[in-house]
This record gives C-alpha cells, sequence and structure tokens, in this order.
C-alpha cells in the first residue's frame, strides 16, 4: 500500500503541478508505474475544474465560469499537455523528415503552427464545453460535476492508450516520457482502464447514450497512431500531450451530437 501511494504521487508531481511530498522524485521506475494513475489525475483535474465553474456560474455566470475552469485546468497541469499539442503542430507543420520532426518538436520555442494550433484548441474547447453545460446544465450536479471528470479521464485514457500500444520514437533518453516508453505491466494497463472509463460508466447510469463516446476515441486513437508511426516510427511525449488535448475536444463535440439525439 504504501508503494502505491507513493505511485500515486509520484504521477501527481509529474502531471500537475500540485505540491507533492519532498521524498517523491521523478524516478524512471516510478515513472513508469505511474501510468496506471494518469486518467485518475483526470479525476482531481476535473474535479477541481468543476468546482471552479460552479462558484464562478453563481458570481459571474456561465461563459466566464466556462474560461476560468479551463484556465484552472491550464494551471493546474502546467499546460502540460496543450505545450504538446502545439510542439507536434510546430514539428509535423515544419518537418518533412523523422529527424526534422524530432528537432523541431524539442525546441522550448513556440512556432507559428503551434502558436495557431493553440488558438483555434482553446476556441474549441470553450465553445465545446459551453455548449454541454447548456446542453447539460439542468440535470443534476452531480452529473455536471460527472462531465468534468469524464471528459479529462478519458482523454488521458486515450493518450495513454497509445502509449500502451506504439513504440516510443526517440533514440535517447533527454525526454520526459522516456520512462513511460520502457514497459508496463498488467497493472499499469488494468489501473489506466478501470480510472479512465469508470467516470463514463457512472455517467450512462442517467444516459446510457453517453457511452458512446468511447467508439470515435478508438478511431482517434488508431489514427494517430497509424500517422504518428508513418512519420517518426512511433510516439514521443508531445504526441501524447497531443492526443490528450485532441480527445478532449472530440469528448465534447461527441456529447454535443448525443445530446441533440436525446
Amino acid at each position: 500500500m504504501k508503494e502505491q501511494v507513493r505511485i500515486f504521487f509520484t504521477a501527481l508531481m509529474f502531471y500537475t503541478r500540485i505540491p507533492c511530498p519532498k521524498e517523491v522524485d521523478h524516478s524512471p521506475e516510478y515513472i513508469n508505474k505511474a501510468t496506471r494513475y494518469f486518467p485518475l489525475i483526470g479525476w482531481i483535474v476535473g474535479s477541481i475544474s468543476f468546482l471552479a465553474y460552479w462558484i464562478i456560474s453563481y458570481v459571474f455566470g456561465m461563459q466566464l465560469a466556462v474560461l476560468f475552469s479551463l484556465v484552472v485546468g491550464v494551471l493546474l497541469t502546467g499546460a502540460f499537455h496543450e505545450d504538446g499539442f502545439a510542439d507536434v503542430f510546430d514539428g509535423f507543420g515544419g518537418g518533412w523528415s523523422k529527424e526534422k520532426i524530432l528537432e523541431i518538436m524539442k525546441d522550448s520555442r513556440i512556432g507559428a503552427f503551434g502558436a495557431i494550433a493553440l488558438i483555434f484548441l482553446f476556441s474549441l474547447k470553450f465553445l465545446a464545453l459551453h455548449s454541454v453545460l447548456i446542453s447539460f446544465g439542468k440535470h443534476h450536479l452531480l452529473f455536471v460535476s460527472l462531465l468534468f471528470i469524464a471528459y479529462h479521464a478519458l482523454a488521458r485514457f486515450s493518450a495513454i492508450c497509445l502509449a500502451f500500444t506504439s513504440e516510443y520514437a526517440r533514440d535517447d533518453e533527454l525526454s520526459k516520457a522516456k520512462p513511460i516508453a520502457k514497459s508496463h505491466s498488467k497493472a499499469e494497463v488494468i489501473g489506466a482502464s478501470l480510472f479512465g472509463l469508470l467516470p463514463i460508466v457512472l455517467l450512462s447510469y442517467f444516459h446510457w447514450q453517453m457511452v458512446f463516446v468511447v467508439f470515435p476515441l478508438i478511431l482517434l486513437v488508431l489514427y494517430a497512431r497509424s500517422y504518428f508511426q508513418k512519420w517518426i516510427g512511433g510516439y514521443t511525449g508531445d504526441c501524447l500531450g497531443a492526443l490528450e488535448q485532441a480527445s478532449e475536444c472530440l469528448i465534447l463535440l461527441t456529447w454535443i451530437t448525443l445530446a441533440k439525439m436525446m
């Protein structure tokens, strides 16, 4: 049990800016095991984002509440996934070989492709989340909180599925994602699946149609895996971040579609 607590705090430290005990470090062994709790981090980020939305909505209304919930999510993670999203667009937008793509993605500076991608990303997330909350906002408060938890947890599960089913693309040890790529056991797969899928199962108690969000995500993961394999022979940490952000958008857009069918 003590080891599981350390693994959890390793995940919390690696994927968020939330303070953790001083004895927790970036041990490659524990970072690798921490993948089992990656979707659980989505529970935490989603819950805090929901609290921000709920509180702000009483003071400033829905639109600003949605915006603040997105800001809180970025602050909690340190824009960890958004940074990967921008790097992927810079790398694949400006590079035409594996070496050049990986070189561009490693550059800490943001380029035109990345900046433009982030503008569209946040615009889409704001409008989509706002539309989802208009469609489902009159439901029980528990249902609305599960919406926040589910889209964060399920998006992270989609990203980690790429790591479970693909090879790491870089030949060096310089990337933060390298420890994740070395190995994974049944514990990582089972843990990630449990924490990633449970929120959507709980949502289906209110509306069984909500489970259909899984199918477009499967297609997205398969497409991302094929695309990254074609161009760089696998994935990098930036690819995982990009897939996580794309999954968030796809989940929200799918819910908008489902709401119109209910």
